[in-house]
């Protein structure tokens, strides 16, 4: 048995979300279905984390143990050649057998991405919330360096079917920052790991900082603003203990 690793890339827009989910189409499922073919027989597919319906990836993490003999990058083009193009296979590679990219990654980075001009380009507009009124960037830039450091998140988090199982919500965040990019405010933050909805909901909360709703952008608030819309998130990387950085490249 060969345990396989690999990094994917993805279009979110026409899927929903990573979970296999009866009767729609979701990333997990589609990777299962080519994966299934090529072995001749069932292939779970487990990846770093559940990215929402709508959300994009640079590099997602994903594995999957096969008993077919095909070479890493015949595997690669195969997998590219089936799939549809909104996915794409990065890299693949051979795996310790126990590897699992949900509980050994160590840290994960998200970007989330706002278009602050009036007209937003028709190409530009699924990736990106459109957010062309006025804001204080100055004071958001502010609020999103609090977030940094070790805190408990349940604020920022959606409920989650999990919940019941009584598991922390307190996350380590390594950086959180916002910049200005031209026209585009980007917002990327890198942590131990994320609840369900809580980098949408910070980004959702840096905006009622920038419409002046939040008094103090020195600490974090007590309550989040509304989630903000899933197409302008990315999933940038995946890290592990074999490689602080890998990207996927």
């Amino acid at each position: 048995m060969r345990r396989i690793r690999i990094h994917v890339a993805y279009d979110g827009g026409p899927f929903h979300g990573w979970q296999v989910q009866p009767g729609v189409a979701t990333i997990q499922g589609i990777l299962e279905e080519i994966a299934s073919g090529i072995e001749g027989a069932p292939v779970h597919v487990a990846g770093s984390g559940r990215t929402d319906a709508g959300v994009h990836a640079l590099s997602q993490v994903a594995a999957f143990t096969l008993t077919n003999p095909i070479p890493p990058d015949n595997l690669r083009r195969a997998m590219n050649r089936l799939l549809p193009p909104a996915i794409r296979v990065l890299s693949v590679a051979e795996a310790h057998a126990d590897f699992h990219p949900r509980f050994q990654a160590v840290a994960k980075t998200y970007e989330y991405r706002i278009f602050r001009d009036e007209i937003c380009m028709p190409c530009e507009w699924p990736y990106v919330l459109h957010y062309p009124y006025p804001l204080d960037e100055a004071r958001m830039v502010r609020l999103a360096r609090a977030f940094e450091g070790e805190h408990d998140f349940t604020a920022f988090a959606a409920a989650d079917e999990r919940d019941g199982a009584g598991r922390s919500k307190v996350r380590r965040i390594f950086s959180s920052a916002l910049e200005c990019h031209g026209a585009r405010l980007v917002y990327r933050v890198r942590g131990s790991g994320f609840l369900k909805h809580m980098v949408r909901n910070i980004v959702g909360t840096l905006i009622e900082a920038g419409r002046g709703n939040v008094e103090d952008v020195s600490t974090l608030p007590a309550r989040s603003g509304a989630t903000a819309l899933a197409k302008g998130l990315f999933l940038v990387s995946v890290e592990y203990p074999d490689a602080p950085t890998n990207d996927g490249a």
